[in-house]
């Protein structure tokens, strides 16, 4: 092929019009947006192939519980469900636990009201059965029940166990009542004189 005949070719309409083609699809594709699947209660591993499949990564960052739902499977994904993000985007996922996180029982017991202690409990994710009364300060948390056992500060409880809290009904038993020390009062002896007696002139 002769020199001519050779860049006759490469330069024809033909050549140039395939490699504009190429360009404008590989632009088209580049700004091209994926719509996000929804992938909420979908095993972890099915959920990271449809990732895959539309050119986007799924990362865990979390794990969480829900009992309604099977283990290993998406809690709360980021970007959402149909959202719209650009190829190779990272989908951030929490994942279900398979079993129930426990926690630690903050120091409560003789150091917090009734009301206190309901809160930080139920923010943890406690479930609280009604209270039980015993004697002592009105609204006083005096212990906590776990499955009727008596449970501390710091020990680990499963979030799905029930816990009840012992508070003061603001009565105190004979044992707790105050105690009057003193020597009887004995009657004064003829001649006596009563210190505290006030004398009139």
């Amino acid at each position: 092929m002769e020199a001519k005949e050779f860049f006759g070719k490469f330069a024809s309409g033909f050549l140039w019009g395939n490699i504009l083609a190429m360009v404008l699809v590989a632009y088209t594709r580049h700004g091209e947006c994926i719509v996000v699947p929804k992938v909420e209660g979908v095993d972890c591993q099915r959920a990271r192939v449809l990732m895959e499949e539309r050119g986007l990564y799924l990362v865990v960052t979390d794990s969480g519980y829900n009992k309604r739902l099977p283990a290993n499977s998406i809690l709360v994904q980021n970007p959402g469900p149909g959202m719209k993000v650009k190829e190779g985007h990272t989908i951030y996922v929490t994942v279900n636990s398979p079993s129930s996180p426990s926690f630690a029982i903050p120091d409560l017991v003789d150091n917090s009201s009734f009301r206190e202690a309901e809160a930080k409990l139920t923010a943890i994710g406690f479930k609280l059965t009604p209270p039980q009364s015993v004697e002592g300060e009105k609204d006083w948390v005096y212990g906590i029940l776990c499955r009727g056992r008596r449970v501390s500060t710091g020990d680990r409880i499963s979030i799905d166990s029930p816990l009840t809290l012992l508070v003061g009904n603001g009565h105190y038993g004979a044992e707790e009542a105050i105690d009057y020390i003193g020597s009887e009062i004995q009657p004064m002896q003829e001649g006596e004189t009563d210190e505290f007696e006030e004398i009139v002139e």
